[in-house]
Parts: structure tokens; C-alpha cells; sequence
């Protein structure tokens, strides 16, 4: 079970309410002239990240006092949500991750692939609960038909046509396309037409080839993750954008994968959330060879929050916190370090909790609503792209999103 620094640490750093020009005066002189730089709208350069992503005692709660306040500033008190539920329809792949836990060989006794049937009673089940999502990602499985994930959307789509299907990985982009002998914008044009609404910007990790070969040298490498990220946008097809910390990656590392995002969001502007996902360690092969020294969580996570907050401020301003990844409280506490999302509900969960996480496979609306309103913000649940969904849960707060929302990325068809 990964373990967590003191909690009398991380919320003291999380709930420091002083005026923020007094937490800034204890910041050292170069910190504070970055947060300063940042609270005045510039954007930052790739080493004030860097200088961020190492910011501790002072520094680090000056850092997470600025997150706050831009949070507040450029998206308000709203904290939005979706119900959606993940269906994990393979765990069967060869690409041999050494980060993933998830994975099987198809011969191993708990090694699966759900047929259609079984898929399409998850999605039912899962509108039932009042689903507005299904967020569809699995292994890279050599036995699946070419076209699995085109009949998989026409499946979904033709029997539930209002349900918002986020899906397929760039991996799983990259390898569809391979089978189907179809360029990325044939293969994406033909998955968004059969109903794929956006797409999950996993498979990301750190853009880092040198250290992607390390992670997963089987795995899409830099170039082909923006190829087929910037070919989704042009194609009207939104994503999300992820990194993965904690693991041998270094603070110069992230900073320029997250500028690398602000690249393609300048160009593009498709990516309509930015998540960071913490590492988990206890099951992967990275950790049983000794190549990751396993670290605490919180503060780390509460700095490379708030550093997301001012690196990508004016560009992606929906930054997700990831109750899977962290716990619920300590999820509470990214709320004050520039967070103004929680995720989704999710209902079933494999990937994390096969690789150690132990915060659960279900969080409920009205869980997270009681979660978000314990630390003073206002609940709202939404659509994948950001929209008010229908009906909200009672006990909604009153206001609207204020939030950029989606970039319009030309029409979408209809399904």
C-alpha cells in the first residue's frame, strides 16, 4: 500500500489561509518572482516549471497559495464531475509495460475479453445509474478482430445513441490502424463516425522518448502520441491530456511534457482536461526490479498540481484531480492546489487497483458532491466536454461553469 507523508503536513501546506502576499514574502526571492510572473498572466517558461516541480517549505506553500488564488480567478468555485463508468473489455496484451499490473497473458486463468453482449449489459447497467459516459480503454490484445473497436462504437451507438463514448487509447489508435492497414485520419475519421465522441490522452506517461524506452519500449513513441493526438483534433475529435509521475522521471521531465501539451494546445485546441496521475508501484515490475524508488504521497502531488495550474494557465484550465490515484482526502486537498475537477464516478476501475491503489473501484455522485462541499466549493456534475449535464444530482449548487470549456473543433457528425 503506498504510504503518505504526515497529514499535519500536507493540509497545513493545502488549508494555509494567510493573505497570499504574506506567503509570498517567504518565498525565496527566484519562486517568488515565477509565481508573480504567473499570477500577472505570463505564461511560464520550461525551467520556472522546472524551478515549481522542486519548490519545497516556503516555496511549496507560496506555490500552492498562487494555484489557488488563478483557480479561483479563471474558473471560479465550481468543482465538476461526471458519472461515467469504465469498462476494461480485455486485459489480455503484449506490450509488456513494466509500469502496468493490468496486464495478461491470454493463457493466464484470470486473462479476459468481453464479447459484445457482455460490453453492451455494462454500458446498461451503467445508464441505468445514471451514466452519461463510458470511458472504454483495454489491453493490446493480438486476438481481437481488425475492426473490434469500429464494431464495438456501432454496437454501443446503435442501441444506446445518447451515451458519450470516451475511448481508445493513442496505443490503441496506433495499433487498430496497423491492423486495419488505414492511416490515423481514415482510422480516427472512421471511430468518430461510428460514434467516438473523444478520446483519453493516455498512453502519454512522460513524452519522453529516453525515458518511454525505459517505462515500455514497445509502447508509441513521442512523435506518433502527437501524430495521432493532433489528427483526432484537427478531426473534431477532443481529448483529454495525462502525464504519470513518481517513477524515473526527473522535474525537467514533466515540465517540458507539459509544455510540449501547451504546444499542441496552442495549435489545436482539443485537449479539454489536463490529469495528472501519480505513479502506483506496488505490483509493477518497475518496483520488483528495483529500478523506482518508491515515494510518499502528498506533497509531491499537491506541487505538481499547483505547477500544472500556472503552467497551463489561459490554455487548458479543467485540471483534474484523480481520487483512484491519491484517496479521497488527500483529492480534497488538490481542490485548494489549483483543481477545479474531480473526475468521473467511474463504477468499475481495474488498471489502478490491479497495479496497488487502494482507494476503490466506485466513488458515487453524491459522494463526491458531500467531498467537494466539505472543502467550500460548489459540486456541479458535467458532460465529458464540459457541458452542464441534463439533471443534475439534487443538491447542486447554484451557478454556471465557468470554465473555457471545449475549443469548437469543426462539426461533429451525427450518430
Amino acid at each position: 500500500m503506498s504510504w503518505i507523508e504526515p497529514w499535519e503536513a500536507i493540509e497545513a501546506v493545502a488549508l494555509n489561509d494567510e493573505p497570499l502576499g504574506r506567503v509570498l514574502g517567504r518565498a525565496g526571492a527566484a519562486v517568488r518572482a515565477i509565481l508573480e510572473r504567473a499570477l500577472e498572466h505570463h505564461e511560464l517558461t520550461v525551467d520556472e516549471g522546472e524551478a515549481l516541480l522542486g519548490a519545497e517549505g516556503d516555496d511549496l506553500v507560496a506555490l500552492v497559495r498562487a494555484a489557488d488564488t488563478i483557480r479561483a480567478a479563471d474558473v471560479g468555485d465550481e468543482v465538476t464531475y461526471v458519472v461515467n463508468r469504465n469498462i476494461n473489455f480485455t486485459n489480455v496484451c503484449f506490450v509488456n509495460c513494466q509500469f502496468c499490473a493490468f496486464k495478461r497473458q491470454r493463457w493466464e486463468d484470470d486473462a479476459y475479453t468481453h464479447g459484445v453482449d457482455v460490453v453492451l449489459g455494462k454500458v446498461e447497467e451503467a445508464i441505468a445509474r445514471g451514466a452519461t459516459e463510458v470511458c472504454m480503454q483495454g489491453g493490446i490484445n493480438p486476438e481481437m478482430g481488425a475492426f473490434t473497436y469500429r464494431d464495438m462504437l456501432v454496437a454501443i451507438k446503435s442501441r444506446f445513441p445518447e451515451i458519450h463514448v470516451h475511448a481508445f487509447s493513442p496505443m490503441e489508435i496506433m495499433y487498430g490502424a496497423r491492423r486495419t492497414n488505414m492511416d490515423y485520419p481514415a482510422y480516427i475519421g472512421m471511430l468518430r463516425d461510428c460514434g467516438l465522441g473523444s478520446i483519453p490522452g493516455t498512453a502519454a506517461e512522460i513524452l519522453d522518448d529516453e525515458v518511454r524506452e525505459i517505462l515500455s519500449h514497445k509502447k508509441v513513441d513521442v512523435r506518433s502520441w502527437v501524430e495521432i493526438i493532433t489528427t483526432a483534433h484537427r478531426l473534431g475529435v477532443p481529448t483529454t491530456s495525462t502525464v504519470m509521475y513518481g517513477h524515473v522521471e526527473s522535474a525537467g521531465h514533466i515540465a517540458r511534457h507539459i509544455d510540449l501539451l501547451r504546444r499542441i494546445q496552442k495549435e489545436t485546441g482539443g485537449f479539454t482536461e489536463f490529469v495528472p496521475l501519480g505513479f502506483i508501484w506496488e505490483n509493477t515490475k518497475l518496483y520488483r526490479d528495483g529500478v523506482v524508488t518508491p515515494q510518499p504521497k502528498g506533497l509531491r502531488d499537491l506541487r505538481i498540481y499547483a505547477a500544472s495550474r500556472l503552467m497551463l494557465r489561459g490554455l487548458i484550465d479543467n485540471l483534474q484531480t484523480s481520487w483512484v490515484k491519491l484517496g479521497h482526502r488527500l483529492s480534497q486537498l488538490t481542490l485548494r492546489a489549483g483543481c477545479n475537477d474531480f473526475g468521473g464516478t467511474l463504477m468499475e476501475e481495474s488498471i489502478s487497483r490491479e497495479a496497488g491503489a487502494d482507494a476503490g473501484a466506485y466513488t458515487s455522485a453524491e459522494e463526491i458532491e458531500a467531498l467537494v462541499r466539505a472543502m467550500g466549493r460548489i459540486p456541479v456534475e458535467r458532460t465529458t466536454l464540459y457541458g452542464r449535464a441534463g439533471q443534475p444530482h439534487a443538491g447542486h449548487g447554484a451557478g454556471g461553469w465557468r470554465g473555457r470549456g471545449p475549443v469548437p473543433l469543426g462539426p461533429h457528425p451525427a450518430h
